[in-house]
């Protein structure tokens, strides 16, 4: 069979970390995307999701891009750049103008998508995204096309997600120094969510976890969107100092122990089983031992602690009642075993591992949770996403209707048809 032609070139690159990883896809003419190569490296100079070391992260980025090419045979000069630190917020914004009940026509959409600009507050923050979500006609919600229609008053709900601007800035200026244009950055649960959920299940309602190493963020799905989000200050690198701390052993041979032996489910013959701490240890020189139930049992006192804290975000965040019932993981931390059963007992809510799908030819190193985000761009970039920024300002009568948010109302509406 004769190679796909290709028509447009993508490039994602996911700065974490614990690691630094491009992917380059080509789009070919019936819209399917296709791996041409990727890269990776671990991650230096980048704390807790920030860069910290411009060098270092600009550094690591060139490597991890160029290994791509080499792969792909292809030199390389935007790329779509994913961001995930905290300080991530979200919010819907509703606008509405009136119509006076003639037939909505593009030209409607278009004055009411560019005068909504004029309704986005960034309240210092640095927009990521602005993007129209569903539309509402005489205050009927859940419409996703309304042109044709006759109504009164015609309305959008514009999601907005913003973030810090000062380490969004960073990031790009440590990818700018290595010698890449930035197309957009791209707040990583809307990669991820594209990545690993269904279209019924953002519209049902699911909560999306993204377990990083160093940043946890929670992410509420309903009425087809991103509706609530959270970060949290702690991820899979915790879970690797508290082994290394607990048994004395460097970073390196505890992530070792974590891939290989950890377990966030106990087992009765996790007792029998005996785990050289060092088997790298010199001919005659005695290694350290300990049991698999120990390791369980450092990884299993992290892993209370952090749920607890998921669990309360999700409750703050009000993920209850019809929509409340799902969770999904992804991430390096999901890659741990027993994660998604743990999370059930500890949550009760089904959760299941959230694995990218939508690309053709994605190397199976590169089909786990941990890469979710990173093929999420590549689906994020092909879908051409809408944004308000790009729209030019108008003058039009709009208005914020008040009362409830956007996801009490779903919850609301999802009640009623129980």
């Amino acid at each position: 069979m004769a190679p796909p032609r290709i028509e447009k070139i993508i490039t994602a690159l996911d700065v974490g970390s614990w690691k630094v990883c491009a992917l380059i896809a080509g789009q070919a003419a019936d819209g399917q995307l296709h791996v041409l190569g990727t890269g990776q490296r671990e991650s230096r100079g980048v704390q807790r999701g920030y860069v910290a070391d411009m060098e270092q992260t600009e550094h690591v980025v060139r490597e991890a891009i160029e290994q791509a090419e080499r792969i792909a045979g292809l030199n390389i000069d935007d790329v779509w750049v994913a961001f995930s630190a905290g300080g991530l917020v979200s919010d819907v914004a509703p606008i509405e103008s009136e119509l006076g009940g003639h037939r909505i026509e593009k030209e409607d959409v278009d004055d009411l998508l560019a005068a909504g600009r004029a309704g986005i507050d960034p309240e210092g923050r640095m927009i990521l995204h602005a993007q129209p979500a569903l539309y509402t006609i005489d205050g009927l919600t859940g419409v996703k096309n309304p042109i044709g229609l006759h109504a009164d008053r015609l309305g959008v709900d514009i999601h907005i997600i913003m973030a810090d601007g000062a380490p969004v800035r960073n990031l790009e200026a440590a990818v700018r120094q290595a010698h890449l244009d930035v197309n957009a950055v791209v707040a990583s649960p809307i990669a991820a969510g594209l990545a690993c959920l269904s279209d019924e299940e953002r519209d049902l309602g699911v909560a999306l976890v993204e377990l990083g190493a160093a940043v946890t963020t929670v992410s509420l799905y309903a009425g087809g969107m991103l509706v609530e989000m959270a970060s949290l200050p702690f991820g899979a690198s915790d879970i690797t100092d508290d082994i290394a701390s607990a048994f004395g052993i460097r970073r390196s041979q505890a992530q070792r122990l974590q891939s290989f032996y950890g377990s966030a489910s106990a087992s009765p013959r996790d007792n029998n089983e005996i785990i050289e701490l060092d088997p790298g240890a010199p001919a005659g020189s005695e290694s350290p031992r300990i049991t698999r139930a120990q390791l369980v049992s450092v990884i299993r006192q992290r892993l209370d602690a952090m749920m607890g804290e998921i669990g309360r975000t999700l409750k703050d965040l009000h993920f209850v009642g019809p929509i409340g019932r799902q969770v999904v993981l992804v991430g390096g931390g999901a890659d741990l075993k027993g994660i998604a059963d743990y999370t059930q007992s500890a949550l009760g809510r089904a959760a299941r591992i959230g694995r990218p799908r939508g690309l053709h030819g994605l190397p199976d190193a590169h089909s786990g949770p941990a890469f979710a985000t990173l093929a999420g761009l590549v689906l994020y970039a092909a879908s051409d996403p809408v944004d308000l920024r790009d729209l030019p300002m108008m003058a039009q009568d709009v208005y914020r209707p008040k009362g409830a948010s956007i996801l009490q109302r779903l919850v609301t509406a999802l009640k009623s048809s129980f």
